[in-house]
């Protein structure tokens, strides 16, 4: 295993370079999160989207890891299945898209084999609003996600909360986060705090 020590260490120097490009741009859940990724994730590595949307998160990832890299994308909606892979093949990009829930990823890929798994919690934009993520899959999705990931690997879980999909997914995985093994994972919470009509909540956990 790596020493734990300089595994830290890394993550702090990640975290100052991550910090410099928010500051200096206009910062909102997406460009925080991207930002993040990018300081991590190196060509020929492997990353998941577990909530491939419309398609643009699994796109940015493609483009990180590069054509000797892999992508694995998960959606339970056919919608969103079609969207991804339209962009995809738009940008000339390729990826294992699977019209499946979240929390099977474990099927998908070696365990401390992945470099960075996102995912964005709520409801497909642009889709049926009575159709969103909740609490007791995402858990077990981000429990399988987090065996995954390497040494050095990071998560980014960006809760969409309010409005359709309320707040009971949000309150209950912040009170869960609260109980990871800090021996093995950091994790960050941030709030945009002066946005009103319920911005979304990036939670970024580090794996040591």
């Amino acid at each position: 295993m790596p020493d734990a020590h300089a595994a830290r260490t890394q993550q702090n120097r990640n975290l100052e370079f991550r910090s410099e490009i928010c500051y200096n741009s206009a910062m909102n859940a997406l460009t925080l999160v991207h930002s993040i990724i990018s300081s991590t994730v190196k060509k020929g590595e492997t990353c998941i989207d577990a909530t491939a949307g419309r398609g643009y998160d699994t796109a940015f990832l493609c483009g990180l890891v590069g054509e000797s890299g892999r992508v694995v994308a998960f959606d339970i909606q056919q919608d969103a299945i079609d969207s991804t892979n339209k962009l995809l093949a738009e940008r000339g990009l390729k990826a294992e898209v699977v019209h499946r829930s979240h929390e099977f990823m474990a099927e998908y890929a070696e365990s401390e084999s992945v470099s960075a798994i996102v995912f964005n919690l709520g409801y497909l934009p642009g889709g049926d609003h009575t159709i969103f993520t909740h609490a007791d899959s995402s858990i077990r999705a981000i429990t399988a996600g987090l065996e995954l990931l390497r040494h050095g690997g990071i998560m980014c879980v960006s809760i969409y909360h309010g409005g359709a999909t309320g707040y009971e997914e949000r309150d209950a995985l912040l009170e869960w986060l609260k109980e990871l093994d800090t021996e093995k994972y950091q994790v960050l919470v941030v709030r945009f705090h002066n946005w009103k009509k319920d911005p979304p909540i990036p939670v970024i956990i580090m794996k040591f």
